[in-house]
């Protein structure tokens, strides 16, 4: 798989942006790694440590009335994203061409409010 995003500075976003998402009352879950040298089938780490080759990062976040946005990016420059807003609406949404941290900062800060709504102006600057 190409190498397009630095995995470690998105992680770092997802840091950065998950002390605005506590603060706002959401959950946030651990970062969680994949190693793209790991055997069939590959498990889900939060240590980074223990990556040789990280192919992906993810996390989980959940809000009020059981919403949930699940957010997994891929070095290749796409995520895998998921959600359920706790009452009607959710699904896969389109993640393609996400070519630098800053694009998926980008993508996260559209992301989270379609998800849990507005948090107040700091939960996502």
């Amino acid at each position: 798989m190409e190498r397009i995003i630095d995995l470690d500075q998105a992680a770092a976003v997802i840091a950065e942006r998950a002390e605005q998402w506590l603060a706002a009352g959401l959950k946030v879950g651990q970062v969680t790694w994949r190693d793209a040298t790991a055997p069939w089938p590959q498990r889900l780490e939060t240590d980074r440590g223990l990556m040789r080759d990280p192919d992906s990062v993810g996390v989980l976040i959940r809000g009020p009335a059981d919403a949930e946005l699940s957010v997994v990016l891929f070095r290749g420059g796409w995520a895998d994203v998921d959600y359920w807003d706790g009452l009607d609406d959710g699904g896969p949404i389109p993640a393609f061409d996400i070519n630098s941290a800053a694009a998926f900062t980008t993508r996260l800060d559209l992301w989270v409010p379609r998800v849990f709504g507005n948090l107040g102006e700091n939960a996502t600057t």
